[in-house]
C-alpha cells in the first residue's frame, strides 16, 4: 500500500511538472524517441482538379513509436513544386516529418491537387485556391478524428501548418486569407463560389479549420495586409537570393513570371508592425529552399522551427538558433482591406482605387517632430498631405527624385495622409504623424 501511495505521489508530481513545462524530459525540444511509425496513403478527401477530373487526396502520417501520450501536437506539412509538381514524399517534408516525429509531434505530409492551364496568373491563383481548400480539408480530417474515433490522438489545441515554397504559400493563405473579398482583385465572387469558396468541397465538412501557428519556408502572401492584428503566430526562413519566391516583394517566377507576391521579409515587417508574434531567420545569399538537399541548411531550419514551436507550446527550453534577420527594413506599400477598414499601420482614404501597390514608399522619421524624408521606388513628381476630412494642408511639385525632404513646421500635431504621385502618374498613400 505504501508503494502504491508513493507511485501516486510521484505521478502527481510528474503531471504537475508536465503541466508547467510541456517539454519535460525533453519532449518537443529534443529527439527523445528513437523511432517513428509511418502510415502511408491515408485518404482524407477528394475533389475535382483543373481538368475536372476527380483527385483522391492522401496523406502520410508520422508519429513517435511506442508513444503513450493521449493528445499530441500535430504539424501538417505541405510540399512545394510551383503548384504543378512535387509530392508528399519530397525530401524536405519527409525529413521534417521524421525529425519532428522523433521529438514527440505527430506529423502529416499531404498531397493536394496540382496543375493548371494555361500557365498564367489567373489560373495560378486558382491553383493556390485549390491547394488552400485541400489543406483545410486535411485540417478538418484531424478535427473530425479527434471528435470521433480518435485514431491519431491529436491535441487540437496545437495544430500547426507549414511547408516549403508553394507549400508555404498554401499554409500562409490558409492562416491569413480569411475573407473572400480579399480575392476580389484576383478573381470574381462567382468564380470563387463555383470552386467551393475558400473552404472548398474537398472533404470533412462541418469541422474546424482553426490552426495555431504557421511555419513558412520560403513562401509568400499575395498581400501582406491579409495578416491582421490578432492572427496566429508564424516563423519564417528565407534566402536573400531567392529567384523563385522573392525575399521581399516581387514576381514569383517558377520559370514564367506569374504574379507579384509579398515574401517573408515583407510578412515579417507586417507582423512586427501590428504585433503578431513571429520569428524570422534569413539565409544570407542563399537560393530558393536552400535546405532542400543541403544538410547544414536543413539542420538550421529544424533548429529554428524547433525553437519557435517550443515557444508556442509554452516550453522553458533554451533556444538553439536565434533569429537572424536583415537589418534594412522592407518597404510596406500602401494598402487597404477589401471591406474598407483601415489596414492597421497604413491609413486609407475613401477611395484607393487609383493607387498602385507596386510603388514602394518609405517615410522617416515617422512619427516626426519636424522634417521628414520621403523615399520611393519610382521617381517622385507630386506630394500632397491632407487630413482625414479631405482638407489639404500641403501640396508641392518636386524635382525628379527618389528621395524628397519636406519641412512639416506648418502642420499642427496629428495624423495625416501623405500621397505621392510618380512621373508615370501612379499614386501611393501612407500615414504620417506629427508629434512635437
Amino acid at each position: 500500500m505504501k508503494n502504491a501511495y508513493l507511485l501516486l505521489f510521484f505521478g502527481l508530481i510528474f503531471n504537475i511538472a508536465f503541466a508547467q513545462d510541456p517539454c519535460s524530459n525533453g519532449r518537443y525540444a529534443d529527439a527523445v524517441f528513437s523511432q517513428f511509425n509511418l502510415t502511408s496513403n491515408l485518404t482524407y478527401g477528394q475533389n475535382s482538379n483543373w481538368a475536372n477530373n476527380t483527385t483522391t487526396l492522401k496523406l502520410d502520417f508520422y508519429e513517435p513509436a511506442n508513444d503513450t501520450l493521449a493528445a499530441r501536437p500535430l504539424i501538417i506539412w505541405v510540399h512545394g513544386g510551383s503548384f504543378i509538381g512535387g509530392s508528399k514524399t519530397d525530401p524536405d517534408v519527409k525529413a521534417l516529418s521524421e525529425r519532428f516525429a522523433l521529438k514527440g509531434y505527430a506529423c502529416a505530409s499531404i498531397s493536394y491537387r496540382l496543375g493548371f492551364f494555361p500557365f498564367d496568373s489567373t489560373n495560378a491563383i486558382k491553383a493556390v485556391v485549390r491547394a488552400v481548400q485541400d489543406l483545410k480539408a486535411a485540417i478538418r480530417y484531424f478535427y473530425k478524428d479527434a471528435q470521433t474515433t480518435n485514431q491519431f490522438k491529436i491535441d487540437t489545441n496545437h495544430i500547426f501548418i507549414g511547408g516549403s515554397s508553394a507549400g508555404a504559400i498554401t499554409a500562409l493563405h490558409v492562416a491569413y486569407l480569411n475573407d473572400a473579398c480579399e480575392l476580389s482583385e484576383y478573381m470574381n465572387a462567382s468564380a470563387l463560389a463555383n470552386m467551393g469558396g475558400l473552404d472548398g468541397n474537398s472533404g470533412n465538412p462541418g469541422y474546424s479549420t482553426k490552426v495555431h501557428a504557421v511555419i513558412n519556408g520560403c513562401g509568400a502572401l499575395a498581400r501582406y495586409n491579409w495578416l491582421e492584428a490578432g492572427d496566429v503566430p508564424l516563423c519564417s526562413v528565407h534566402g536573400t537570393n531567392d529567384a523563385t519566391v522573392k525575399y521581399n516583394r516581387g514576381l514569383v517566377n517558377p520559370g514564367t513570371p506569374l504574379m507579384y507576391l509579398d515574401g517573408s521579409r515583407m510578412i515579417h515587417e507586417r507582423a512586427c508592425a501590428i504585433g503578431v508574434s513571429n520569428q524570422f531567420y534569413t539565409f544570407n545569399n542563399a537560393p530558393h529552399v536552400p535546405y532542400l538537399g543541403n544538410a547544414a541548411y536543413m539542420d538550421s531550419t529544424e533548429r529554428f522551427v524547433r525553437d519557435f514551436l517550443i515557444g508556442v507550446m509554452g516550453c522553458n527550453q533554451s533556444t538553439l538558433l536565434p533569429a537572424n534577420e536583415m537589418q534594412e527594413q522592407a518597404v510596406l506599400y500602401p494598402s487597404s482591406y477589401c471591406d474598407g477598414a483601415p489596414s492597421n499601420e497604413i491609413c486609407t482614404t475613401n477611395n484607393l482605387s487609383d493607387y498602385s501597390p507596386e510603388i514602394g514608399i518609405k517615410v522617416y522619421p515617422n512619427p516626426t517632430q519636424g522634417d521628414i524624408h520621403v523615399q520611393a521606388s519610382e521617381t517622385l513628381s507630386n506630394i500632397k498631405i491632407y487630413g482625414f476630412d479631405g482638407k489639404i494642408f500641403m501640396q508641392l511639385k518636386t524635382n525628379p527624385t527618389l528621395d524628397q525632404k519636406i519641412s512639416l513646421d506648418a502642420l499642427p500635431n496629428g495624423i495625416f495622409i501623405l500621397e505621392v504621385e510618380t512621373e508615370n502618374q501612379q499614386i501611393a498613400r501612407t500615414k504620417i504623424q506629427v508629434l512635437r
